[in-house]
């Protein structure tokens, strides 16, 4: 797994130890930030159960803004991969369960341009971090919500204000964007 583009082009990710991790495949990426083009650049990224980083240093490396790289279990990783990439100065790396920590960044006043939540496979996740990101203040108004959730899931056509733009299938991913419809 690689950086596929921009300032940080190809290097190398490492991956954390185990089968608790499932990163986005290069390829996946790859066709994902060809269909976001130009809108990386100068975004704040959110990047939810970032496992290795891949989409969140992915943006940094095409000239997002910033990136706040959440996981439970991954931040030493995390550490290791945005020093790899040279990208710490734009990264922040905040351990611990995700739905706390955006709680957090609602309780700052943060707000995101782009957030990537790629929970696991098949637990609910994908609906709960919709449903968190509409009822807190962190979406930009003209934002994007890119959710990947696994092929065989039931694709979430409305949650809340969020209506389904537009999903792809990438072998056993499925990758889904969002956007805020005016009511």
């Amino acid at each position: 797994m690689r950086i596929i583009t921009g300032s940080a082009r190809g290097v190398r990710l490492k991956a954390p130890p185990g089968r608790g991790t499932r990163p986005t495949a290069d390829r996946t990426r790859e066709a994902l930030f060809s269909m976001l083009g130009m809108r990386v650049v100068d975004a704040r990224v959110l990047d939810l159960f970032a496992g290795t980083g891949a989409l969140g240093l992915e943006a940094l490396s095409r000239g997002a803004a910033s990136a706040v790289l959440i996981d439970r279990a991954t931040h030493d990783v995390l550490l290791e991969n945005a020093c790899r990439t040279k990208l710490t100065e734009r990264t922040e790396i905040r351990r611990g369960d995700v739905f706390d920590q955006v709680a957090g960044l609602v309780r700052e006043g943060r707000t995101f341009d782009l957030i990537f939540a790629d929970p696991p496979y098949a637990q609910g996740d994908g609906r709960r971090v919709l449903t968190v990101v509409d009822e807190g203040a962190l979406f930009a108004a003209d934002g994007l919500v890119i959710l990947e959730q696994g092929a065989d899931e039931s694709v979430i056509e409305r949650m809340g204000r969020f209506l389904l733009l537009r999903e792809r299938r990438y072998g056993a991913a499925r990758i889904c964007f969002y956007a805020w419809q005016e009511v």
